[in-house]
């Protein structure tokens, strides 16, 4: 039998283990206090619910499948989620919706922190159960790996009170959105912890955290206290009007180096860490894209969600050529992967996987730091 490890502490060290998503049995959730935000208001999305189309289902299988294999090519080892029935209703003592949401994207749910998996509180009901796809792995690296610490953040209840009512209107409008994020007025409020796993992106010893619609600041402090060994940083990016990942907006590609969103850069305030610290925040190219695939939450900056192999290699959607372009010019050799007719299901490469093992130990990529930032 393979060895299992649990072991990551970046988003670039040598990838050896990863979790990819499925597509089976996804749906366009019903209408939820969380959802209805942040479904953009022009979105063909609104006011559809049930079940995606079986045609487009297969077809993302089928891509990332061969996402799976190409990771496989490269020797690294791949693991795939048990889907359930995503059409049952999400149903507690507080709130019931009627269907579930999908299996594609682990990185939403699953935080990998050294030997550490920790499931996510998540923000939208009908993701209340999505980490019950990821048991029958979680069980059995408990079973391999004498290390593997398996965590799962406290479940929210939420009620109507998670959640400001004001979002509540289809017809808010871009610049009321944009005023409202760079004020931090978000559709999530402070009743209780709220943070998605893809809000937080590792950098060794130091965590940085996206407060945003689904990541509440209450939910920033619940991982400052669960992880105490590490520095837990809080970032916002006004020009998002959808502040939902952090992974479309920043993503970092090795010690030393950050895309950014051009649409939404990191405040000048917020730099001093990276300045002090000799990192390099660039500018991410333009997506080849001018809309999202049909059905599809995510924004055309997907073409940012790239998924880092090694500090040299890196893979990217196989359509997004300015994209790719771009990494080549920085030093990195790039991976080529079909993947958006599987966006709607739940994001790109990033989004789609989740980090079990990776070589390397926890470093201070900050050593500079200044403590009153942290």
């Amino acid at each position: 039998m393979q060895k299992t490890v649990v072991n990551s502490w970046n988003e670039w060290d040598p990838l050896k283990h990863v979790i990819v998503g499925r597509a089976d049995d996804c749906h366009i959730p019903p209408e939820e206090p969380a959802l209805d935000a942040k479904v953009p208001e022009d979105s063909d999305m609104r006011g559809q619910w049930g079940r995606r189309p079986q045609e487009t289902i297969d077809r993302a299988n089928e891509l990332l499948d061969n996402f799976a294999s190409i990771l496989e090519s490269r020797g690294i080892r791949v693991d795939r989620p048990t889907p359930i029935d995503h059409s049952k209703p999400a149903m507690t003592p507080d709130f019931r919706t009627e269907s579930q949401f999908g299996c594609m994207p682990p990185r939403d749910v699953l935080l990998t922190v050294g030997s550490e998996m920790l499931e996510a509180t998540m923000s939208y009901r009908c993701r209340w159960f999505e980490y019950l796809n990821y048991r029958p792995l979680m069980q059995q690296y408990f079973e391999h790996d004498p290390n593997f610490r398996h965590e799962s953040a406290p479940k929210p209840r939420l009620t109507d009170a998670d959640y400001h009512p004001d979002y509540l209107s289809d017809k808010i409008g871009v610049e009321k959105r944009l005023k409202w994020t760079a004020e931090k007025f978000f559709v999530t409020t402070e009743e209780e912890p709220l943070f998605d796993a893809a809000d937080v992106l590792r950098f060794g010893r130091d965590l940085v955290v996206q407060h945003g619609f689904t990541t509440n600041l209450k939910g920033i402090e619940w991982l400052r206290r669960h992880f105490p060994d590490h520095r837990v940083h809080t970032v916002n990016f006004p020009g998002d009007p959808y502040p939902i990942h952090i992974d479309a907006t920043f993503t970092p590609l090795r010690p030393g180096l950050i895309l950014n969103n051009p649409q939404r850069r990191l405040p000048e305030e917020q730099r001093k860490m990276y300045r002090d610290n000799d990192w390099e925040i660039v500018d991410a190219a333009q997506p080849a894209h001018n809309t999202p695939p049909p059905l599809c939450y995510s924004s055309t900056w997907l073409s940012m969600n790239v998924l880092v192999l090694d500090p040299k290699t890196v893979c990217v959607e196989k359509s997004e050529v300015y994209q790719a372009e771009q990494m080549d010019k920085l030093g990195m050799e790039v991976v080529e992967v079909e993947l958006r007719d599987a966006y709607a299901f739940g994001g790109g490469l990033h989004c789609c996987t989740a980090d079990v093992f990776r070589e390397g130990t926890c470093e201070d990529y900050f050593p500079n730091m200044d403590q009153s930032s942290v």
